[in-house]
């Protein structure tokens, strides 16, 4: 019994690789398809076309919550080497609140800019780009979720621990992957408004 046990983990986690490689091709495309659109935004205000408004103040605050939400997904997926599925779960949700509400700090930003005028069609295009830097990143945070869910499912089943511990390994990856991007793409608008 428990050599048959050991048996069907091994083929399950041969079984899984392919799907870590394929979440890896997707986190490198999704650096190709952001670095092009940074560039963009590079040459087109190298023309002189500049951002003329100030990032709101919220996108710096959510920057802490981002950052705070891989902190917790960390703690979960430490918890999960130990055994520890309450402990787990605790930390999944809390990821999960905390990129409910890294988005609707997002979502808060757009308002205040808007509030000021900088709409997301305008004559000044690196506006737009802020605007589509920003629904991007919230449709990766988006997927992020639905991949925390995932290893949530994971952690309340009867699935075997091979299956639990590879969810939390393809949700770290993930959702590590969405924090680093906004941070770099906040230091990048930072230092470019």
């Amino acid at each position: 019994m428990i050599m048959q046990q050991h048996i069907n983990n091994e083929v399950d986690k041969y079984n899984l690789q392919p799907k870590k490689f394929i979440m890896w091709l997707f986190v490198v495309s999704s650096v190709i398809f952001f670095a092009g659109l940074t560039s963009g935004f590079i040459v087109y205000t190298g023309s002189g076309r500049v951002l003329n408004v100030q990032l709101p103040k919220v996108f710096g605050y959510s920057t802490i919550v981002i950052f705070l939400s891989s902190m917790s997904l960390y703690w979960a997926s430490q918890q999960t080497k130990k055994g520890n599925f309450g402990k787990q779960r605790l930390g999944l949700w809390l990821t999960f609140l905390l990129g409910v509400v890294f988005i609707a700090m997002q979502i808060h930003g757009w308002k205040v800019w808007i509030g000021l005028g900088a709409y997301f069609i305008n004559s000044n295009a690196s506006i737009s780009f802020v605007y589509a830097f920003t629904f991007l990143h919230i449709l990766h945070i988006l997927a992020g979720l639905v991949i925390i869910i995932t290893a949530l499912v994971s952690s309340y089943g009867k699935l075997p621990g091979v299956i639990n511990g590879f969810r939390m390994q393809l949700t770290s990856i993930f959702w590590h992957f969405v924090d680093i991007l906004w941070i770099y793409l906040y230091l990048f608008l930072l230092l470019n408004q």
